[in-house]
């Protein structure tokens, strides 16, 4: 059956972040997303210049092999743009990005990813992630030594372990076809919203009645509502019968860095490589955890890499320890200093009918009692007059033992003993 597709795309630069380092494409028959690694030093760069050579390959092609071999040449001239960008100018070492995008071929689509950005695939009322992350915890997931659960709060959740850039490997991308069929609609998407909104939420969105443009605004949205700690970046793709009346006319979309210019500077005699959106001072003098941000994934990096993880793990857990009963020794101290206080007090009062001087205040802590009787006055309720009688039922506070001990003497002095 003849297909059409209708598609809408949106980034943005979330509540954390002071620069964009996600781009993304809706196209005729070509959509991605990508996700740029290297902090300040070029994350940017990287999602943008790949965003804007792939870009190139749009067009209608014959074959399912055909657009896949176009796919697959074009991501490996991308990486190789990167690797040179980064040698001719130092200052963008380490950049790098994830690749995530679909080409469609008659009615097969042809899909292409690296990285952890993702796909889903909206279809006869389910939602399936399409792709898998190539990031160390999902290799953990994938040989049993973590659960999926244990994945989402890893701390080394967003380490990757295969990207597009200034990496020693040759990229390993992921590449497949499958049948694209009317009534699918398809979710590429940056971290910034796999990893941020519920999946509930998302498959509840992307299973409406809603068009593309609305569902990609609203889903961008919610990772606004959720906080959006990274940039996020969206791009949904409906697939209708080529025989249904729209009004939407395709066109070539770029938004995040894509939809900037990169350009090359020229100042004190370096060659400066940069988007035309100066990045913001914050994020210059902010400190970048990017170190750790792509693993190669031979297997004696992963076991070393493995180690590691151990190692601050079971110092995290250490330290959580240390500061759980810190602040136990803290509260316990604050209690003690408090009851301690209390027993600074005195008061008189009844019990069983006799005046007592006692120590503490007459309040209690739920079973935990906060006095006790410390000196008996040989007074009783028979020897205290109305008036006496009424203080002492509601107790009578006293500065000190000295104060306790003054107004018993006074209540002797005018009681009928």
């Amino acid at each position: 059956m003849a297909i059409k597709t209708v598609s809408f795309a949106a980034s943005d630069i979330g509540r954390i972040r002071a620069s964009n380092q996600d781009s993304g494409y809706a196209g005729y028959n070509l959509f991605f997303v990508a996700d740029g690694m290297g902090g300040h030093a070029g994350g940017d760069i990287a999602s943008a210049l790949t965003t804007q050579k792939v870009a190139k390959v749009d067009r209608v092609y014959d074959s399912t092999e055909e657009a896949t071999k176009a796919l697959i040449d074009v991501i490996w001239e991308a990486n190789a743009l990167l690797g040179t960008t980064a040698q001719q100018h130092p200052e963008l070492s380490g950049l790098g990005t994830t690749f995530s995008g679909i080409v469609f071929t008659g009615d097969r689509v042809t899909v292409g990813h690296i990285g952890d950005s993702r796909i889903y695939l909206a279809r006869e009322g389910e939602v399936s992630q399409v792709t898998s992350d190539h990031t160390f915890v999902q290799r953990l997931v994938e040989t049993g030594r973590i659960t999926a659960e244990e994945a989402l709060v890893h701390p080394r959740r967003s380490v990757l372990m295969r990207v597009l850039g200034d990496v020693e490997e040759f990229p390993d991308v992921d590449t497949f076809s499958m049948d694209a069929k009317p009534g699918d609609r398809w979710l590429l998407c940056s971290d910034g919203l796999s990893g941020v909104v519920p999946d509930e939420i998302a498959e509840r969105i992307l299973l409406s009645k809603m068009d593309s443009k609305e569902a990609t605004e609203l889903l961008v949205g919610e990772a606004l509502e959720f906080g959006a700690p990274d940039n996020v970046t969206v791009v949904v793709v409906d697939v209708l019968d080529a025989g249904l009346q729209t009004d939407f006319e395709p066109t070539a979309r770029f938004v995040g860095s894509a939809a900037n210019e990169v350009v090359i500077e020229e100042a004190k005699g370096r060659r400066t490589l940069k988007i035309l959106n100066p990045l913001n001072l914050f994020d210059l003098l902010r400190k970048v955890d990017d170190a750790e941000s792509y693993l190669p994934g031979a297997d004696d990096y992963l076991e070393k890499f493995l180690r590691e993880t151990k190692r601050r793990i079971w110092w995290r857990r250490v330290r959580q320890m240390v500061t759980i009963l810190t602040l136990i020794a803290i509260a316990v101290l604050g209690v003690r200093w408090a009851y301690d206080y209390t027993q600074t007090r005195y008061y008189i009062g009844l019990q069983n009918d006799k005046v007592y001087i006692f120590q503490g205040i007459k309040e209690s802590l739920g079973p935990l009692m906060l006095s006790s009787p410390y000196k008996d006055t040989t007074l009783i309720v028979d020897d205290l007059n109305s008036y006496q009688l009424n203080l002492v039922q509601r107790t009578i506070s006293a500065e000190s033992l000295e104060d306790a001990n003054r107004i018993v003497k006074l209540l002797e002095e005018g009681s009928n003993k």
